[in-house]
């Protein structure tokens, strides 16, 4: 009995010995996807000796240094002021549970990372050395209660990314270069408190910040104009340093409701209670006097603007039936600068011209050797339209301003012709040079000319760095014309398929970049934008570069707001960017988009066209011929563009590849999002470490003499 009792116990101990064994991995504390972030951050960061505890593999059971956990995963990070240097790390955004992210007080660079943790409350990058913009990402971090970015050597307009904001209370861009105006979606920040935009360079009015529950806000040495808000002088406010008006500012349009901040001790006065003695003698007047004097004011008011309205109406009659006697045509320049004389610069009025075409100058033959619009501004009749809204946010230019800058479209101005009409360039009086797209009658008929001012405001809402942005517009005498920034390096097109033997080619870090840039306008476009806008004709003619190189995609917003877009873009079909779903029904999608930025990078990679006649039958469409390719490293080194002359990274153009392969893919529905594609072509710079391989500068690069610079490059 003894011996079975023993035999027993020896085997339950045994079963016990098996149950406690695990395997190493199991026992490590750390969630192994935060485990990868942290060492890769370690990396990035020059592997500093200040975090020599970061070499193992259990940050949460090795109790690395400034690394917090709770159930396996890392809730914080806190590594500030430990002179840091290098970079952030591209693996960020797997750590989804890390609420507080701060690296304030040290020496990191380069741009803020694209994909930030997208759980935090709490980021401080205070007091080191990022470059660049705010990240788009961060539009989606909505738990996001304090960002600190202070200190910095951020530049450019901050776009609108703060609307899914609400629960963020403490924002602090001081100290950076920021500049431009506050953009619209800051008064989304409902829970805003504290705000600190000093020693910048924003410029604008204030107005967007009226409304906000701030307790603190710091706007000094800037360039603000216009009026300091009522709601916002009984706050704590440092204005110094910009140009305020000091007057009275203007009232408010009628309807608009009382400031919400108003002083709250006035607010349950007599001045809202039925009138008494005692108000009387408080205001001075009752309210039966109020109501007189209103009253009166309405009466003389409704006289005055029936015989204005009713003389305007017989001048605007008779100045009409001059000009529907008389064609419109080019202006001689004697002509056009009598009219910028006694015109305000956004509009002809009538009068002007009025007085204009009784000059008798006759306007001088049509050449049509010229001027590819002569005609259509000659024989077009001047339709009568009822009143429509003018577009915010923009210039509105008069014909006759377009007309002197372009030298009345002349043909040595032409930029370019696409879908929706020709470009010109147009250089203004104070020397400032611009694009002006025509937009074609096919693509707006002059039944929807209504339609414009709306196309209007709806591009000019789009604001991205890589977008290009829209600055003017016209519509006149049955004319519709839209006024773009102008890059003066042409379109992508144009450097990869048109240059001549004495322009240099565009080194492969420069091509990253472009295929970077591009696809974060995509990204802005599909998934920033509410709602998402399909661009519909991605092509390498659309990327405009500017003196940098840097990518600016052009016509966005064309395909969505354009009334004839989809049937247009459909008969210009058989360039060799479109989606094959395209092509069988004719619809335009996010993932078609997709699709053609994948083309794009084709060009990119082998310098071909999409579709070359000239070329074999095999090799004609570009995405038939070099698919299959993508993933044979040998003859993936075939199909580089030769002007590359063998200059470029091996892996980084393996992983280029990768990228085609998954956005060129048949199937629709497996494209990968935007997103996905620009996380990809980040951590394809990162990895690569382009910033030490660069060879030359941005406008292109010579060979470098000796061959151990070469070996490094190709490595």
């Amino acid at each position: 009995m003894v011996e079975k009792w023993r035999r027993a116990s020896v085997f339950v101990w045994l079963i016990l010995c098996i149950l406690e064994w695990k395997p190493p991995c199991i026992n490590a504390a750390t969630d192994p996807s935060d485990a990868s972030a942290l060492k890769t951050m370690y990396s990035t960061l020059n592997s500093p000796s200040q975090l020599n505890q970061w070499t193992g593999d259990d940050p949460c059971g090795q109790s690395w240094k400034g690394v917090t956990c709770s159930s396996q995963r890392v809730t914080e990070i806190k590594i500030s002021g430990l002179q840091l240097t290098g970079q952030l790390g591209w693996q960020l955004s797997s750590l989804t549970s890390l609420t507080n992210l701060d690296v304030s007080n040290n020496n990191l660079g380069d741009s803020i990372p694209y994909n930030l943790p997208p759980n935090l409350t709490r980021l401080n990058l205070e007091k080191n050395n990022f470059t660049g913009s705010l990240p788009y990402y961060i539009s989606q971090m909505t738990s996001l209660e304090y960002i600190n970015l202070a200190h910095n050597k951020l530049q450019g307009q901050l776009n609108d990314i703060f609307g899914q904001l609400s629960s963020l209370s403490t924002l602090d861009l001081s100290s950076n270069s920021l500049t431009g105006n506050l953009p619209e979606s800051f008064s989304s920040l409902s829970s805003l408190s504290s705000l600190y935009l000093q020693n910048n360079q924003f410029t604008g009015p204030i107005d967007v910040l009226a409304n906000l529950p701030l307790d603190n806000l710091n706007i000094a040495n800037n360039h603000f104009t216009g009026w300091i808000p009522e709601q916002l002088k009984n706050i704590n406010l440092n204005k110094d340093g910009n140009s305020f008006n000091s007057g009275p500012a203007p009232p408010p349009p009628p309807g608009t409701p009382p400031a919400s901040k108003s002083s709250p001790k006035h607010k349950n006065s007599g001045d809202n209670s039925p009138s008494n003695s005692g108000d009387s003698s408080k205001s001075g007047i009752g309210g039966g006097g109020i109501a007189g004097i209103v009253i009166s004011i309405i009466v003389v008011g409704a006289i005055i603007a029936f015989f204005l309205v009713k003389r305007r109406s017989r001048k605007s009659s008779l100045d009409m039936e001059k000009l529907d006697n008389q064609p419109f045509a080019p202006l001689a320049s004697n002509e056009v600068q009598e009219m910028k004389s006694m015109q305000t610069s956004s509009a002809i009025s009538t009068k002007s011209f009025e007085t204009s075409a009784s000059i008798n100058l006759r306007p001088p033959p049509i050449d049509r050797h010229k001027s590819f619009d002569d005609n259509d501004f000659s024989k077009k009749p001047i339709v009568v339209k009822k009143a429509i809204t003018t577009p915010k946010n923009v210039t509105a230019y008069s014909i006759a301003d377009l007309q002197m800058a372009t030298g009345s479209f002349n043909v040595e101005n032409l930029l370019g012709e696409g879908t929706f009409g020709r470009v010109y360039r147009a250089q203004f009086d104070n020397g400032k040079v611009l694009a002006v797209k025509k937009i074609d009658s096919s693509a707006l008929p002059s039944e929807m000319s209504e339609d414009f001012p709306e196309i209007v405001s709806n591009i000019s809402e789009l604001h991205h760095p890589n977008v290009v942005e829209l600055v003017g517009y016209c519509s006149e005498y049955g004319q519709h014309l839209l006024i773009y920034e102008f890059h003066k390096n042409g379109s992508l097109h144009d450097f990869l398929h048109l240059s001549d033997e004495d322009s240099k080619p565009l080194i492969w870090n420069t091509r990253i970049k472009i295929a970077l840039g591009t696809a974060r306008a995509l990204e802005y476009l599909h998934e920033v934008c509410s709602p998402s806008i399909v661009h519909k004709n991605i092509k390498s003619a659309n990327i405009l570069l500017d003196t940098e190189l840097n990518p600016h995609l052009s016509d966005s917003g064309m395909g969505s707001y354009m009334p004839n877009a989809d049937q247009l873009l459909n008969n210009n079909a058989g360039a060799g960017y479109s989606a094959p779903e395209v092509a069988l029904s004719g619809q335009f999608t996010i993932n078609s988009d997709v699709y053609s930025f994948g083309v794009v990078m084709l060009e990119l990679l082998t310098g071909r066209k999409p579709f070359d006649s000239s070329r074999p039958r095999s090799e004609q469409s570009l995405v038939r011929w070099a698919t299959p390719q993508l993933h044979d490293i040998d003859a993936l080194a075939k199909m580089v563009d030769p002007a590359l002359n063998g200059l470029y990274p091996v892996k980084s153009l393996s992983r280029f590849a990768d990228v085609i392969a998954l956005c060129v893919q048949p199937e629709p529905e497996f494209r990968p999002p935007m997103s996905e594609v620009v996380q990809a072509l980040v951590r394809l710079v990162q990895r690569a470490n382009m910033s030490r391989r660069t060879i030359g500068n941005e406008q292109g690069a010579s060979q470098r003499g000796d061959n151990q610079d070469t070996q490094d490059y190709m490595s």
